[in-house]
């Protein structure tokens, strides 16, 4: 969907901003440009809509060079959201949202019905804030609204500069997730500026690291944690890249153990001597239709009656997929010693710490090896 080609961006006073870059963008994917202040990540994006002419190269929109696109009609084809929103104060937020079809002819009922249905698609309703104006909005409210003008026209190309930078960090994690669930829905190609190494590892689907005017590496999220192309960029993710991995890497269904499994109408006799056959302290119960209930220690089983008069609820679970960032997590909020995975209501296994840590281990030497985590063995540590 975008493609760079040798482009390089010179001022007057020959410092190049972007030097030689060449890399392309696929269709719904979501890449993060993410570096120092200074080091033309924003250059790279205002190039995209020629808001910034390049020096020399070519920039590539869906297969064609926009040099020979006008550039008003490139920057109605284009969404683009700014730290500062940019709102138009004088104007409602449903006028704000229809602005861009309105402009490209779209009758102002059909512009306004659209916006209306941006508005609530980002959590806003319509019916509450749309006749409200930019002044009577908090700043994470105002984004939204910067969000959703920016898809009012239906655009295949999002950039996104820094948009979420302005806000306090709980309202910045409110909109990073609102805007991952909205992705999933839209899929837009985006372009997506932050300073923010935990923002870019979060949203990417690849991450673009600038050095000075150059892309030091450009790959996903886990393999720019797991296997840094450079010591500069090893210096940039931090040194508590393996924890920001967590978050990228999901559970597998290879990450999981089988502990002992008992139904909650099976008698506590039965349950003990399951437990005792695998030498095990607890058991995962299972109603009966097969879904997680809780568990049973092996203390509880040595009472009279049935597994449902003394299992405990399980609220430590989570759906497989999950990152093991979520894992963790999950563990710390219960105080638990594993978590259940679920596959919708299937119960697949449990998750615990030192399994946590394997897949942890399995992923970041399948990155550097080029394989699946599934083909990798690492030695088991102690369980």
């Amino acid at each position: 969907m975008i493609r760079f080609e040798h482009v390089t961006k010179r001022y007057a006073d020959g410092e190049a901003a972007v030097d030689d870059l060449s890399f392309e963008v696929a269709e719904g994917e979501l890449v993060t440009l993410v570096g120092p202040s200074g080091c033309g990540k924003t250059t790279t994006m205002k190039m995209v809509n020629r808001l910034v002419e390049p020096t020399s190269g070519r920039i590539f929109l869906d297969g064609e060079d926009i040099a020979a696109v006008d550039p008003v009609a490139l920057r109605r084809r284009i969404g683009y959201v700014i730290q500062q929103v940019g709102l138009f104060p004088h104007r409602t937020v449903l006028d704000n949202t229809a602005t861009v079809p309105h402009l490209l002819g779209v009758r102002r009922a059909k512009a306004r019905a659209r916006a209306a249905e941006l508005l609530d698609l980002v959590g806003l309703d319509p019916a509450v804030f749309g006749h409200r104006y930019p002044d009577q909005l908090s700043g994470g409210q105002r984004q939204r609204v910067g969000v959703a003008r920016a898809l009012a026209a239906d655009p295949p190309v999002l950039l996104m500069d820094e948009p979420f930078g302005a806000v306090d960090p709980v309202v910045r994690e409110r909109l990073q997730n609102e805007f991952l669930r909205l992705q999933e829905q839209v899929r837009k190609t985006v372009l997506f500026v932050t300073h923010d190494i935990e923002e870019a590892v979060r949203l990417g689907d690849r991450i673009a690291v600038y050095g000075q005017g150059t892309i030091e590496q450009f790959d996903t999220p886990a393999t720019v944690l797991g296997a840094p192309a450079s010591p500069y960029v090893a210096d940039f993710v931090g040194a508590d890249r393996g924890l920001k991995r967590l978050s990228v890497t999901p559970i597998e269904p290879g990450d999981l153990e089988q502990p002992p499994v008992v139904r909650l109408d099976d008698p506590l006799t039965g349950a003990a001597a399951e437990l005792r056959s695998r030498d095990a302290r607890w058991a995962v119960v299972l109603d009966g239709e097969g879904g997680l209930h809780g568990w049973i220690s092996a203390e509880h089983t040595a009472r009279a009656g049935t597994v449902r008069e003394h299992a405990r609820r399980m609220e430590a679970w989570l759906p497989v997929g999950s990152s093991l960032k979520q894992a963790f997590s999950t563990m710390l909020q219960h105080d638990a010693g594993w978590v259940a995975v679920l596959d919708g209501e299937r119960f697949l296994g449990v998750l615990t710490p030192a399994g946590l840590h394997e897949a942890l281990r399995r992923s970041t030497a399948a990155d550097a090896r080029d394989l699946r985590r599934a083909e990798v063995t690492v030695e088991s540590v102690s369980r």
